[in-house]
């Protein structure tokens, strides 16, 4: 089972690797400039996602975990992708790009840079319906995720 696990920590040196070290994770600032906020996704079953807890939970600089399984959370990827053009293709990759709501954000003779959000479903479809024109270099984010309440 997959599970999506929002960390507050303090923005102190060495947290993010103490964390890190437990798992592969994606961080980013919060409204308050002291505290960050690490998204994870693990797999596991309920002990695994226990002791995941317990030892987040034993670390001095973390301030509050929060497992999203089984409750309404929000969660979002970024990608940048540059995809190869040509006169023939580029009117076909454009209208991919606007059905995604995706962003051209940055325009060469032989390639586009697109920038996509959403959630991993949506950002698959898109890689998979632009690999047949060549991807050329692509960056991901990650997921970041917030509960709706």
């Amino acid at each position: 089972m997959k599970h999506i696990i929002s960390v507050l920590v303090q923005n102190k040196f060495g947290v993010l690797s103490r964390v890190a070290n437990l798992f592969s994770a994606s961080v980013g600032e919060t409204q308050d400039h002291s505290i960050s906020r690490m998204t994870i996704v693990v797999e596991g079953d309920d002990p695994i996602l226990e002791q995941i807890n317990k030892q987040l939970n034993k670390l001095v600089d973390v301030i509050k975990v929060v497992d999203f399984e089984g409750g309404e959370f929000v969660d979002r990827e970024l990608v940048l992708v540059k995809i190869n053009v040509t006169s023939h293709t580029r009117p076909e990759i454009m209208q991919v790009v606007d059905i995604f709501r995706a962003r051209i954000v940055n325009v060469r003779e032989r390639h586009f840079t697109v920038e996509v959000t959403g959630t991993e479903g949506k950002i698959n479809a898109f890689l998979d319906l632009m690999r047949p024109f060549g991807i050329k270099e692509l960056a991901r984010t990650g997921k970041v995720a917030m509960a709706r309440a």
